[in-house]
């Protein structure tokens, strides 16, 4: 009787420590596609991982990352590295790897498309051309430019108002 007591006081402890474990495990392995991704931006090795984990990866990589990083590249690289036995990323040969269909398709569009204007959204992009307001070329304008543009135009402005008075004071006199 006495050991089943101390069997069942070990066992409701024993059985929140497994789901505590369990719970800690699934976030994990389901986030392992956003784990790839964070070790690409951040130049880290990206072996030893499934290939699902690095399909999982592709689908999962966001337009910012692909469009200013190789991720994408990066990613299928050590897939095919993973899939050839080499077991990752590091120190392996650079391997030309085939675009995806829609890959294909949207490169194919971009070269017949040409210059013409593209629409995103509700917006019309025209290629070349840059949409710059003053307010966003001002902005990204480092501090002390700034106070040094400030400072010539309190300066010009004071410039103009003296002769603009002496103007005034010269016609009152006549």
């Amino acid at each position: 009787m006495e050991t089943l007591a101390k069997k069942s006081r070990l066992a409701l402890p024993a059985a929140l420590l497994a789901i505590v474990l369990l719970t800690m495990v699934a976030p994990a392995s389901a986030d392992v596609g956003e784990t790839i991704i964070q070790r690409c931006t951040h130049g880290q090795s990206l072996g030893g991982f499934s290939q699902s984990a690095y399909s999982r990866a592709l689908k999962e990589l966001g337009a910012d990352a692909e469009e200013y990083t190789n991720c994408a590249a990066l990613i299928r690289q050590a897939q095919l590295a993973a899939a050839g036995g080499r077991g990752g990323a590091g120190g392996a040969i650079p391997v030309a790897i085939a675009a995806t269909p829609a890959e294909q398709r949207a490169i194919t569009r971009a070269a017949h498309a040409g210059a013409t204007p593209v629409k995103i959204g509700a917006g019309l992009i025209h290629p070349g051309v840059v949409h710059a307001n003053v307010a966003s070329a001002l902005s990204t304008l480092p501090a002390p430019l700034l106070a040094l543009i400030a400072f010539i135009l309190a300066f010009l402005l004071a410039v103009a108002g003296g002769a603009l008075r002496n103007r005034i004071r010269a016609r009152r006199s006549d």
